[in-house]
């Protein structure tokens, strides 16, 4: 048997964690940004999100970070998503602050940009680094290529809405580079085909991240978090690759950086609905902790981990081995928003039924995933529980529905 100073050094879901900003997380246990869609017509604050993220807060969750919060409201990726980009709505933005700051818990805000990543009707600028469509036929139209001055102010543009979330009371922000959006693509080869400062080599390409961590770091100051949500690879021929992936990590490892997400996948190939994952991944259950083990040798930013984990043994053997600093539950905290609670009382049994939503149908099983989540997400704002009897099929005819009507009201209010 070992003794009370062995134990006690052992690291478990319960352990807190204070990261390099001097943010101290109350446990291991993290919700990660997922797509609410609960925003008003002019992307405002709303009080379903205030009694969305209350609900997550009072489950037990350390850290609770807002889906993808826009910097411009002429460029958004979903009917109804927050924007942030001047201090119109800063008494709303408070109360979501103190909602998310519930029982303990820090809070930050997801900040993004679309990019190409926009569908047909709903963006005013559809820009990327380069005049590239997404494979994903006429509902993406193509976008155009931004001028140097235009990234020059979507770069100041996430400074300033950075500044704006953490004075109105969140503990820091996330910069969202993952998942195809703007972020990732001018990481992206396949998506950023420019010849200047900002593309041409992993070098220039990664320029832009640097850049955007840099306002955002000089907005917040040095005693609140920045987080950076990253691809490990963009699972694409000729895309950002995990050794592309490293190579930022390590030059990040020198902005202040206090907490790193790993994820994967684009709109094009959505990793965490792919199918044929590997023995050890399934054992383990995550997505991407293999790739995190890997990260641990070029940076000291503590890691967190989104994406598989069901069982909560899976999720101390993560944390006890070092792997990654914190455990990413995203899709099963729409279905069981106590989860943490039964995590940390019950780490070795408590598990997470939750199964991906599939309709049968490659092209739209991981979109009908998505709104299968949003639809649960969306009960919980209205202050109802899940509803574990509600169709994969059903989801998708629902928000086609919702989504031309949400479309339409954010056309008549701009």
């Amino acid at each position: 048997m070992g003794s009370s100073a062995d134990t006690a050094s052992v690291t478990t879901l319960a352990s807190p964690l204070t990261l390099p900003s001097g943010t101290t997380l109350k446990n291991r246990l993290a919700k990660p940004a997922m797509s609410e869609q609960l925003g008003g017509p002019a992307g405002q604050y709303t009080p379903q999100l205030g009694l969305l993220y209350s609900r997550w807060a009072a489950g037990g969750v350390g850290l609770n970070i807002t889906g993808n919060v826009m910097v411009d409201s002429r460029s958004i990726g979903e009917p109804l998503n927050v924007v942030v980009e001047d201090d119109r709505d800063f008494a709303g933005l408070e109360r979501w602050a103190q909602a998310a700051r519930g029982n303990g818990a820090a809070a930050l805000v997801q900040l993004n940009h679309p990019g190409r990543q926009t569908t047909a009707g709903l963006s005013e600028l559809v820009v990327a680094p380069s005049a590239v469509a997404l494979d994903l036929g006429p509902a993406f139209p193509k976008p155009r290529a931004l001028t140097e001055e235009e990234i020059v102010e979507i770069i100041g543009r996430f400074g300033e809405s950075a500044r704006i979330v953490v004075d109105a009371g969140f503990d820091g922000v996330q910069i969202h580079g993952a998942h195809g959006y703007l972020v990732s693509q001018f990481l992206s080869p396949r998506a950023n085909l420019r010849d200047d400062e900002w593309g041409g080599d992993p070098e220039r390409r990664r320029r832009f991240l640097l850049e955007v961590t840099r306002a955002v770091r000089s907005s917040i100051g040095p005693d609140k978090v920045l987080s950076i949500k990253l691809n490990s690879a963009d699972f694409q021929r000729g895309g950002f690759t995990e050794d592309e992936s490293l190579a930022v990590i390590e030059h990040l490892d020198r902005e202040g950086v206090d907490l790193l997400e790993i994820s994967g996948g684009t709109y094009e190939s959505p990793a965490m609905s792919n199918g044929g994952l590997s023995e050890s991944t399934r054992a383990r259950e995550a997505f991407f902790l293999e790739f995190a083990e890997r990260v641990r040798a070029v940076t000291t930013v503590p890691l967190m981990v989104t994406g598989g984990f069901r069982t909560g043994a899976a999720m101390v053997d993560a944390i006890a081995s070092g792997a990654t600093d914190l455990i990413g539950i995203a899709r099963p905290l729409a279905l069981q928003p106590e989860l943490p609670q039964e995590l940390l009382a019950s780490p070795e049994t408590a598990r997470s039924d939750f199964e991906l939503k599939k309709i049968g149908i490659k092209k739209l099983d991981s979109i009908a995933d998505l709104w299968w989540t949003q639809h649960q997400i969306q009960r919980l704002g209205a202050g109802k529980d899940p509803d574990p009897t509600y169709g994969p099929r059903r989801a998708v005819f629902d928000a086609l529905r919702r989504d031309g009507l949400n479309t339409l009201r954010r056309r008549r209010s701009s």
